[in-house]
């Protein structure tokens, strides 16, 4: 079968939905609690961060596409060590972290919907129900397809947008104006105490094998969903801030936006965002479980992504999959709501100074601006100090949880690497491995595809495009190949695919080839050459 590639809306989509889960609906009361009238500027603040750690995502995904992501990247920057090891062992934490915030906002949405009121045995045994549900649901092979996920997507978009456009013809927007801001740090922390908010973007890394045209796709997917996130939130933090008091907020911080419009929607709006919450952490919890937070824990166990995982506990559930629900429930009913949002953001600040670091050192072979991302890695170590600084003064329990965490992280990575001598491997997916000995032969590919496709269709005009022939094998991820033909595209495919299996290329295989009919030779804007 053709092996279907992804367009740009569907990584768009992997990457709004990846951000746009529980974090908005559940840590919004604590950054308005912060930052006061500057909320929707600490949102701007961290989504600064976001952004610019995005082109590091960008350039290193192109370069190379990995279903390893994050841990990849590290480890292609700076080798398979302890330091690598231990911010694997840190992601997935993280991820156990963000699993928890997302049940937890389930947990206090669903109270409040059902029993008027948020009741804390109610909160916990919601929180315990959503984590079990989602981890048989797994276990049975029963996915979300990516359609429904699409739709879910622009459902959870459209319900929030609504919400902000009937929140203006009620709001005190003077609420917003600088005399009710707080102090620098108060808002620098506002946006930071919710930096995971924004996590997720990441995850359209992940897809950077599957990407059509992937050099032109993968940067505009990262920059266009965390723009887009950016604007949603400070969209919705300025209408929350107008039609909240902040007695308000205090009452009902673990739903504050339910609580929001009431003003505007009464007890209406507050279903209509209880249960776009409860849509949005669900399907949040759902994608976590079975595809980051899995890989992650994948890596940590065997040094590497395996061909195939064969131990189970039941049907098709892995132990990690077990093992990830058991810890969320014991994070997300012991810790509290500011305790996890602290732990989870300093988590991925420090992954993602490891990753914007990782860009600045490979930044030849992933033809990087080094300012960019070296500003990037910066902005995440100054924001991790004054998250630290503040949380000192104010809050020292919530530091507390978060260096049980950092601590417990590094004892279990030096313990379980010296107890059973496996560390991270060369590559952490081997299929990238396989991917760079291609681009090493992509000449002699190159010839064969050639003929093979002149043989097959005689009309065809082959051209290579792409960083492979602007900017050479060391900055190429992928092998860009126009096909123009006034032949049938479906026919084409077929053609190509058996070229495919008669050369023995795998699906993963780095040569990118898009097929355009004759009359499409002006979509060739870049740089190329005619091979055939």
């Amino acid at each position: 079968m053709y092996n279907k590639k992804i367009g740009f809306w569907e990584a768009y989509s992997i990457g709004i939905g990846g951000m746009i889960g529980g974090g908005i609906f559940a840590v919004l009361g604590l950054t308005i609690l912060l930052s006061k009238g500057a909320a929707p500027v600490a949102f701007i603040f961290a989504g600064i961060i976001a952004l610019l750690t995005s082109y590091s995502y960008a350039k290193l995904s192109v370069r190379y596409p990995s279903e390893g992501g994050t841990v990849e990247y590290l480890v292609r920057a700076f080798g398979n060590n302890l330091i690598t090891g231990y911010l694997n062992t840190l992601l997935l934490a993280a991820y156990v972290i963000m699993l928890s915030l997302y049940s937890y906002a389930f947990g206090s949405y669903a109270s409040a919907l059902f029993l008027g009121y948020e009741l804390e045995l109610a909160k916990k045994l919601f929180i315990a129900f959503v984590i079990i549900f989602f981890t048989v649901i797994n276990a049975l092979g029963a996915y979300i397809s990516g359609k429904a996920e699409d739709i879910m997507v622009f459902m959870k978009v459209g319900i929030l947008l609504f919400f902000s456009i009937l929140g203006f013809l009620t709001g005190d927007f003077s609420k917003l104006s600088p005399e009710h801001w707080e102090s620098l740090i108060k808002i620098m922390t506002g946006g930071l105490i919710i930096f995971l908010a924004y996590e997720g973007f990441e995850l359209i890394a992940n897809t950077a094998q599957d990407v059509e045209d992937p050099e032109k796709t993968l940067p505009k997917a990262f920059y266009a969903a965390v723009t887009t996130v950016i604007f949603v939130y400070v969209l919705v933090s300025a209408v929350a801030v107008a039609n909240l008091t902040y007695e308000e907020v205090q009452k009902y911080q673990d739903y504050a936006l339910a609580i929001a419009a009431k003003p505007f929607l009464g007890q209406a709006g507050f279903v209509l965002i209880g249960i776009a919450a409860l849509l949005s952490t669900a399907s949040a919890i759902n994608a976590t479980l079975y595809g980051s937070a899995r890989v992650s824990y994948l890596i940590a166990k065997f040094g590497a992504l395996p061909k195939n995982i064969t131990k189970q506990l039941w049907k098709n559930a892995t132990e990690g999959l077990v093992i990830l629900a058991i810890l969320t429930i014991i994070f997300a009913t012991t810790f509290n709501l500011e305790n996890i949002s602290t732990a989870g953001s300093l988590g991925f600040l420090i992954i993602f100074a490891g990753v914007n670091l990782a860009n600045v050192r490979l930044s030849y072979y992933t033809d990087s601006n080094k300012l960019i991302s070296f500003i990037a890695f910066l902005m995440c170590v100054i924001s991790i100090f004054v998250l630290i600084g503040y949380n000192l003064k104010t809050n020292p329990q919530a530091l507390e949880s978060s260096l049980v965490i950092l601590v417990l992280t590094l004892l279990f990575e030096i313990s379980y690497r010296f107890f059973t001598k496996i560390k991270l491997q060369k590559f952490i997916d081997w299929r990238l491995e396989e991917r760079e000995k291609y681009i090493q032969q992509a000449e002699n590919y190159i010839n064969k595809i050639s003929t093979e496709i002149k043989k097959n269709i005689p009309d065809a005009e082959l051209y290579l495009a792409g960083n492979f022939l602007k900017k050479g094998k060391s900055k190429a991820g992928h092998v860009n190949l126009y096909v123009f033909s006034e032949q049938n595209k479906d026919k084409i495919e077929q053609h190509i695919h058996s070229i495919e299996k008669k050369l023995n290329l795998p699906y993963y295989h780095p040569f990118n080839i898009k097929i355009l009919h004759k009359s499409q030779k002006n979509e060739l804007e870049e740089e190329h050459k005619k091979i055939i």
